[in-house]
């Protein structure tokens, strides 16, 4: 199974070390783009610094960060998964694993980025803020830049079940095609609650993180490795979620789940 995830905008607090490695990182048909969106992201960064701010989105109160993507060259890098932090990863709660879930999390996990396109989390890599939203210069919008780059890299290892559970964004980078398409599932999070009297659903936007965070970390802490979205419905039963099949996927269209919850936390 191979799980897609988002990233999430705050990151870990930069540490000294030795800084990253492009070559040694997971996907290395992703090399070579990486390099000329790091080296992009450098170049911004270190001119204009309200220029900077204003191409990636950046308040007022986020300005230091193009000082730190200025030196993303030289800073200390870190496990992605101990980069990357925010509601998701905290319910997803990677530090608490044991030995073999956590083993199981560096197979299936795959985080995808604007600055690096797609990281599993023992890729070590330095806290940045580059979201896929970014217009980049002189690349231009990431999401249009990486895409290409992926749908060359990222068949080669979805080989089984891929759970896609990243925002609107990021499934913008790349999208499963043909009978890959078919073996993908992706999860809507529904609140259902009484209002008088009358039970109503509605999407749950912020929480969604959470429960996508808890449905991950369940499945790797039981040892479940669902080879299909048949498998995928019944395991999540098992550890105690409610799931609906709310639209069957064929060869080429994806599944869609919704995971129904009473309670937003």
């Amino acid at each position: 199974m191979l799980v897609l995830l988002p990233p999430s905008e705050g990151k870990a607090a930069p540490q000294a070390g030795a800084p990253v490695e492009l070559e040694r990182l997971s996907l290395p048909g992703l090399t070579g783009a990486r390099h000329k969106a790091l080296t992009a992201l450098v170049e911004l960064c270190a001119g204009d610094a309200e220029r900077a701010a204003e191409v990636l989105g950046l308040s007022k109160g986020l300005r230091g960060e193009v000082g730190k993507n200025a030196a993303l060259l030289t800073a200390g890098a870190r496990p992605a998964g101990e980069v990357y932090t925010g509601v998701l990863f905290d319910n997803l709660g990677l530090a608490k694993l044991d030995d073999a879930a956590y083993a199981r999390a560096e197979r299936s996990l795959l985080v995808f980025s604007g600055l690096w396109g797609a990281v599993r989390i023992g890729d070590r890599i330095p806290p940045y803020r580059c979201s896929m939203g970014v217009k980049l210069p002189p690349l231009g919008a990431l999401g249009p830049y990486w895409r290409g780059v992926l749908d060359g890299a990222l068949p080669e290892v979805a080989d089984g079940l891929v759970l896609d559970l990243r925002s609107s964004a990021y499934a913008a980078a790349w999208k499963p095609s043909g009978t890959l398409a078919g073996r993908t599932v992706t999860v809507r999070v529904l609140q259902e609650r009484e209002v008088d009297g009358v039970l109503k659903r509605s999407v749950v936007s912020h929480f969604n993180k959470a429960t996508k965070g808890r449905l991950v970390r369940d499945l790797l802490a039981a040892g479940l490795e669902p080879g299909t979205p048949g498998e995928l419905v019944d395991a999540l039963e098992q550890l105690g979620h409610r799931v609906e099949v709310s639209a069957r996927g064929t060869e080429r269209k994806p599944w869609q789940l919704d995971v129904v919850v009473t309670d937003v936390h």
